[in-house]
């Protein structure tokens, strides 16, 4: 078989779920409208985190980095396959493929792990809440957000240097929303086994880890809010907990099916379905989740609009 020369001005082809759907115009709209969404509340969550002293507590801290890593996540893929749709050309070149791949790779593992960390904070605040400023003290919180991006870049830089060294072959489409190690393998002209072990190796060390931690911690959480004497705070615990849950259960049940479920189980038209709902949708949805059922983010959005927006409309 011949072997398609990869050097920094070679390109793939992106064929991903735009090119592959029987509504185009239609699911490109959704894209479009998700993107402007994600951008748009995640910037303001950010936004109002950072104005609002009253949310500079860890929880909200740590809220801010899950939101901008949704906005990274979101940039990385959206503008490109929207741009690519309407223009009607999919290239990539081989240093951009190497690029989103990586930057898809170390935003990935960053939330993963944030994930967990949130989970902690949650269980501290419940089963610990006399002790929450002495375990998530500003030294924690920090260190667990430095040691969560180096990780991640670490892995991601690692991974991608290692897949785009492989020789690939004449054909250059990935039938794939973007260049994620999966599809790109099935390019490769070189045994992959073993660089599949450690993809599989590196999905078990960032989903099964934190995602057993997460557990344990909610576990922990259910069995103290249940032998809580007051009713209203068994509700207040529970709402605060149901948010982070569901983002839980969205992204680790994408990153199972895309990174630990065996190579025959997958399929391209069903591997663009979990990628644009991780990358697209979810970035979109986290932060309506965590705002809209939150009395302190909604509230320091009234605050914000009262003291920037209002008062310029009230001179007038």
């Amino acid at each position: 078989m011949e072997v398609w020369n990869t050097t920094l001005e070679s390109s793939f082809i992106l064929v991903g779920i735009l090119n592959d759907s029987r509504f185009p115009e239609l699911l490109c709209a959704i894209m479009t409208f998700l993107y402007i969404l994600a951008m748009t509340s995640n910037g303001l969550l950010l936004l109002l985190i950072t104005m609002d002293v009253r949310l500079h507590a860890p929880m909200y801290l740590l809220l801010r980095q899950l939101s901008l890593i949704d906005l990274l996540q979101t940039s990385d893929i959206a503008p490109k396959a929207i741009m690519d749709f309407l223009r009607g050309d999919n290239t990539i070149s081989f240093g951009g493929c190497a690029l989103q791949m990586f930057l898809e790779l170390n935003l990935a593992g960053a939330e993963a792990l944030l994930l967990s960390f949130m989970s902690y904070d949650r269980y501290v605040a419940i089963c610990h809440p006399l002790n929450y400023m002495i375990f998530m003290r500003p030294s924690v919180l920090w260190l667990t957000v430095t040691t969560t991006w180096i990780i991640s870049s670490v892995s991601g830089l690692g991974y991608t240097m290692y897949i785009m060294h492989f020789p690939f072959c004449k054909g250059r489409e990935i039938k794939h929303l973007l260049c994620e190690i999966p599809p790109v393998l099935t390019l490769a002209c070189a045994d992959t086994s073993r660089y599949e072990l450690m993809v599989y190796i590196m999905g078990v060390i960032f989903l099964i880890p934190p995602l057993s931690a997460i557990l344990v911690f909610y576990a922990l959480i259910l069995f103290t809010v249940l032998h809580m004497p007051s009713k209203e705070g068994r509700k207040k615990a529970l709402l605060t907990c149901s948010s982070h849950l569901t983002v839980v259960v969205l992204y680790y049940g994408s990153g199972i099916v895309m990174y630990l479920l065996p190579s025959s189980f997958h399929s391209p038209k069903q591997d663009n379905i979990v990628s644009f709902f991780y990358t697209i949708v979810t970035p979109a949805l986290n932060p309506l989740l965590y705002s809209l059922r939150n009395k302190e983010v909604m509230g320091a959005l009234r605050r914000v609009l009262g003291k920037y927006i209002l008062p310029s409309h009230s001179s007038v």
